[in-house]
């Protein structure tokens, strides 16, 4: 076998494989209806250097309408209501905002877009929340579907109303 080609052929994977980011650490949702609501749903998140990937999907909203979503600061779904995961994720302590605009809470993700059957599906990237590691961990945290849009103004909740769906975002 030429030589030449042997350290070619290294050096080629070895680019290769510092040129593909490995997915680090990973958690996961599953939202379940708080008390008297039907929304559901499974999200996804994966560490990928300083990004978090979002993924998911959350069924029984309401067809066309825009739902508040958003990491609380305990993650305890018992009260039924969701009320129990206390108030925005937010170690920073910043004002309540849009998400990947400005100052915003930790905590204050996109709002998700219901289709006509009441399904959203989403996926996005947030540099503000970390998997598994610093003052941003959402290990451990509560994640809340609201019945309302986030208004992106109103301090501290973002007026999104009640809490339709609750999880605790788990380490996989």
């Amino acid at each position: 076998m030429n030589f030449r080609f042997v350290l070619a052929s290294i050096a080629v994977a070895s680019l290769a494989a510092c040129a593909t980011p490995s997915a680090g650490p990973a958690a996961t949702a599953q939202l379940q209806p708080t008390r008297g609501n039907t929304a559901t749903g499974t999200v996804g998140f994966v560490q990928s250097g300083d990004v978090v990937k979002v993924s998911g999907t959350v069924s029984g909203l309401k067809p066309g309408a825009e739902h508040g979503f958003h990491i609380h600061e305990k993650g305890d779904c018992s009260s039924g209501d969701g009320m129990s995961t206390g108030g925005h994720f937010n170690p920073g302590g910043k004002p309540h905002g849009h998400h990947g605009m400005g100052e915003h809470h930790t905590g204050d993700l996109p709002v998700l877009k219901a289709d006509a059957n009441g399904k959203a599906s989403f996926s996005f990237e947030s540099r503000t929340i970390r998997v598994g590691s610093t003052a941003n961990d959402i290990v451990g945290k509560g994640l809340i579907v609201h019945r309302d849009p986030d208004d992106y103004t109103t301090q501290p909740t973002g007026n999104a109303g009640p809490r339709l769906a609750c999880a605790v975002i788990t380490a996989q």
